[in-house]
């Protein structure tokens, strides 16, 4: 699995701009006025990792399959959307089919494209989209907790529970704070998980820059970061201008563009990784003269779901896995070498999956 990301935002802070350039496609119309995406756009792009180019060679695989991470672009959010405003109801259902959402905000001041509030305030921008999110979470909590509460009185357990989860979800709300914030306990999790909220979602900060910004980004993504420090979410900086310039590129004219710019990589690989480390993600590769490939999950799943992850067989037939540790393959040329120096490990149903391993299955039919 990889995951599925939705690009939000206020009108023309460069959604779809960015989406253009991280899919390379020109799917999204990219306009200068309010609600020019009118339906998400999804795109599919594979997730850059050299590990994989580097077992592949060793291995001498015919063929490299990435992971692939899904990105939704979904229309500018106005003032009113929980309301209904500027088509609000439409694009509030679409955030709720997505794992993570990856708020562009606009850290730029450019005359020629206008600013739907008027001015340039990343902070306000922020506030704006999050308050939206937060009336329609409230909304919806204050509707279905009055049945909960009548059945948790009666003593039902469970009614007990997810009225206690969502209480503390209404206190933060009403306190302005999002419902992600709110404290709970592991077996709570799910509980809080199914009340699918709109402000329960990780957030990732985009912060779209002018092109001179974007190896250090400048003072309004300053603002924007130590916003993101404070309630947990994650922040990157990104001129979506760059990016729309380079992802029509090949890969030799990528680089010395990026050099060009001092930049090392483009922006997608910061928005992938910030991504995985938001939703603690992971990468394990099968590797084999046939192909390379990598397959993401969740940090402490064990060998059994990671299995699954391939094929549901592999999971219910699960005898063990055969595992070398990324570096190790790489430091002994391959399964052969890493056999010989004692890195070749026969890995059980507990055993707990680490970033870069390198598997291989086996199960019963």
């Amino acid at each position: 699995m990889g995951f599925k990301c939705g690009i939000v935002g206020l009108p023309n802070v460069g959604k779809s701009t960015l989406f253009n350039a991280l899919t390379q496609t020109a799917a999204a119309q990219a306009a200068n006025y309010p609600f020019c995406t009118i339906e998400p756009n999804v795109g599919d792009v594979a997730v850059p990792d050299p590990r994989l180019d580097t077992l592949a060679a060793i291995a001498g695989s015919k063929e490299i399959i990435p992971t692939r991470i899904t990105f939704v672009d979904i229309a500018g959010i106005v003032r009113g959307a929980s309301k209904g405003e500027g088509l609000g109801n439409q694009f509030l259902a679409n955030i709720r089919e997505v794992d993570a959402i990856a708020h562009v905000v606009r850290c730029f001041e450019n005359g020629d494209i206008t600013h739907v509030e008027g001015r340039i305030d990343p902070i306000a921008d922020i506030e704006t989209i999050e308050t939206e999110l937060m009336l329609a979470d409230l909304d919806s909590l204050e509707k279905r907790i009055v049945p909960l509460e009548k059945k948790a009185k009666s003593g039902d357990k469970e009614a007990k529970e997810q009225v206690s989860v969502m209480e503390r979800c209404l206190t933060l709300l009403h306190e302005g704070k999002p419902a992600r914030l709110a404290e709970r306990s592991h077996e709570e999790e799910r509980t809080f998980q199914m009340l699918n909220l709109l402000t329960a979602k990780p957030v990732l900060y985009v912060c779209n820059v002018e092109e001179a910004a974007a190896h250090e980004g400048n003072g309004f993504s300053t603002k924007v970061f130590e916003r993101a420090k404070s309630e947990g979410a994650r922040a990157v900086v990104v001129s979506a201008q760059i990016e729309s310039e380079i992802a029509v590129m090949d890969a030799a004219d990528q680089k010395d563009y990026l050099e060009a710019v001092g930049l090392d990589e483009p922006g997608l690989n910061r928005v992938i990784r910030a991504g995985y480390e938001l939703l603690e993600l992971l990468t394990y590769f099968t590797v084999g003269p046939k192909e390379a490939r990598a397959w993401t999950m969740t940090k402490g799943t064990r060998a059994p779901q990671a299995a699954g992850v391939i094929h549901t067989d592999f999971e219910k037939g699960f005898i063990r896995a055969e595992t070398i540790a990324y570096l190790d393959y790489v430091t002994n040329k391959g399964e052969a070498g890493a056999r010989e120096a004692g890195k070749f490990r026969l890995e059980g149903k507990e055993y707990i999956v680490a970033d870069g391993d390198v598997l291989h299955f086996r199960f019963a039919n």
